[in-house]
C-alpha cells in the first residue's frame, strides 16, 4: 500500500434546515399577543478548500462518511435557530470533484480556495412571516428544507 493516494471516493451529506417556530407571544399584561415564532438556521455545507501544505488525499483515506450539522430550530421573540457547523475538506492544489456520473463539481486551483461541494438546507419560516389582516394568529411555520447526500469522487 502506498503513501501516495490521489482518488478517494466518500460520502458526504449535507445538514438540514432548522425548522421555523409556531410560538405565540404571552407575557404578564399582553394575554393575546400575536405570532412572534422564529425562523430556522440553515444546515451546514460541506465545503472543499485548497490547502498548499497537503501533497496528497492520505488524510482522507479512513474518512468514508461526512456529515455536516443541521440547522437548529427558530425559537419565541422572533430569535432565528442557529446555523449549521459546515464540514471543510482539506484537499491538495489541482484536486478536482466529480459526482458519481463523472460531472465535474469543482477544481482548486490556488491555495485557500473554497468551493461549496453540497449547500444545507433552508431554514423554514416562523409563524411571523405568515400573519396578516385576515390570519393574525397563523399557528403553523415552515419545516425547514432537508440537506442533500450523495458520493463525491475526489481526484488529485
Amino acid at each position: 500500500m502506498s503513501n501516495f493516494v490521489d482518488y478517494i471516493k466518500i460520502f458526504c451529506k449535507s445538514g438540514h434546515g432548522g425548522a421555523g417556530s409556531a410560538h405565540l407571544h404571552r407575557e404578564k399584561y399582553i394575554p393575546k399577543g400575536g405570532p412572534d415564532g422564529g425562523d430556522g438556521g440553515r444546515g451546514g455545507h460541506i465545503v472543499m478548500k485548497g490547502n498548499a501544505q497537503q501533497w496528497t488525499l492520505l488524510p482522507l483515506r479512513y474518512t468514508r462518511h461526512l456529515k455536516a450539522e443541521n440547522g437548529g430550530n427558530g425559537g419565541a421573540s422572533r430569535s432565528t435557530g442557529a446555523d449549521g457547523k459546515d464540514v471543510v475538506i482539506e484537499v491538495p492544489i489541482g484536486t478536482i470533484a466529480k459526482d458519481e456520473e463523472g460531472n465535474l463539481m469543482g477544481e482548486i486551483i490556488e491555495d485557500g480556495q473554497e468551493i461549496v461541494l453540497l449547500e444545507g438546507g433552508k431554514g423554514g419560516l416562523g409563524n411571523w412571516h405568515f400573519r396578516s389582516p385576515t390570519n393574525q394568529t397563523p399557528r403553523y411555520a415552515q419545516p425547514g428544507l432537508p440537506g442533500t447526500e450523495m458520493p463525491i469522487v475526489l481526484e488529485l
